[in-house]
């Protein structure tokens, strides 16, 4: 799949690419805190080069690739959820294009879930994130890509799956980071900033764009924001998953076994699986956590109490924990797109519909919902990726 997502991605990019020929260099602000602990240059690599390397890959986009990149490691400070200070990382990709003499833009691009750390962007593996992270910049952007809290320089800490706060967190102060890196090193950077991200990096994207709105004061001149398929609204999802029958992804299980984990460690729930799931299913997770592999609805593993509480919200201690993560309910002051697949099982479409009509609602006139017709989780990425250079261009 991962070669038709980067071919459609190329394809559309580079009829935006020519947007942002005219732009001019506009001043950095010095940094207000030191975030950055340390910059690496992992690996250099001319147009030429970056094709070898990649392989049949690079000879497929051979003819998008407009010049080589550096590839760095940032490490920077940063907090868990628990507001002790860690340190995590993140990959920084900055583009060398010859005769290219307008300023880039920069992209932070949150990923979507992975199961192994090695995929994290910062370890720049030729099938990981910082794969398609490091094709993106060669057609001209600078691109920060954050391996959140658990990957990477993190890596001994669990991941902060699907909670709002740690993948927020850990994003915003990445791209603090690669401030301090892109003035230090005198990189041209036309000073604007757009995100995006799908799947779980939709989720991530949505919670960064708030906390920047909500918690930054002319810290970054934010753009626009891309949404693909996140799961905004926590406390539907969590209500639908548990009473309705799903087709017995593993994957998808697996997903959704993950986010329980989380709210209750984060949380501090702290309670038997058996609260949450029947056996045999409970003595799977306890075992594998959230790489159980089962193949049957979801719905089914879990207990009747918990299956009745969360209709009822009687639970109110996980329900709050559900609550806290719901980011659908607010005003956007940026430009932000929704894309999602209409028939998607995975992450329900009913995510963007409620936080697009409750963005409305709040008065937001700054935001569109675009549902890809009988779209699935992944067949809707090619629509995603279009959509994306094509709205980050119209606000170049």
């Amino acid at each position: 799949m991962k070669n038709r997502f980067l071919k459609y991605f190329f394809l559309s990019i580079t009829l935006a690419v020519f947007t942002w020929s005219c732009e001019k260099t506009t001043s950095e602000p010095s940094p207000q805190a030191v975030t950055l602990v340390s910059s690496t240059l992992v690996k250099e690599y001319s147009k030429d080069q970056l094709i070898a390397s990649l392989g049949t890959q690079g000879q497929a986009f051979a003819l998008f690739i407009q010049g080589g990149v550096k590839q760095y490691k940032l490490v920077y400070k940063t907090k868990n959820t628990d507001g002790t200070e860690i340190q995590a990382s993140g990959a920084l990709v900055v583009p060398v294009i010859s005769n290219r003499t307008a300023a880039y833009p920069l992209v932070s691009y949150q990923h979507g879930t992975i199961f192994n750390d090695k995929d994290a962007p910062s370890y720049f593996t030729s099938d990981g994130e910082g794969s398609l992270v490091s094709l993106v910049a060669t057609l001209g952007y600078i691109v920060a890509a954050p391996d959140y809290i658990g990957y990477g320089a993190s890596n001994n800490l669990p991941h902060t799956y699907e909670q709002r706060e740690g993948l927020a967190t850990a994003s915003l102060d990445m791209l603090r980071a690669a401030k301090e890196f892109i003035a230090k090193e005198k990189i041209n950077w036309n000073n604007n900033l757009f995100l995006g991200g799908y799947s779980e990096g939709g989720f991530a994207t949505l919670a960064l764009q708030k906390k920047i709105e909500e918690e930054t004061t002319n810290e970054f001149n934010l753009k626009a924001s891309s949404c693909g398929a996140g799961a905004y609204n926590k406390t539907l999802s969590f209500k639908t998953i548990a009473s309705t029958t799903t087709d017995g992804n593993p994957g998808y299980n697996a997903s959704y076994i993950w986010v329980l984990l989380t709210y209750d460690r984060i949380y501090k729930l702290n309670r038997p699986l058996t609260s949450y799931f029947i056996e045999p299913y409970a003595s799977q997770i306890q075992k594998d956590k959230q790489n159980a592999n089962i193949s049957v609805s979801f719905n089914t593993i879990l207990t009747d109490a918990l299956k009745q509480s969360l209709a009822n919200g009687s639970d109110t201690a996980l329900m709050n924990a559900v609550k806290d993560n719901d980011i659908f309910d607010w005003k956007p002051k940026t430009p932000t797109q929704l894309v999602h697949g209409t028939a998607d099982t995975y992450v329900p479409f009913f995510n963007s519909q409620t936080a697009y009509d409750a963005m409305l609602k709040k008065g937001a006139t700054n935001v569109k919902l675009i549902g890809i017709n009988n779209g699935t989780h992944s067949s809707s990425i090619e629509s995603f990726l279009t959509s994306t250079i094509s709205f980050f261009a119209s606000y170049q």
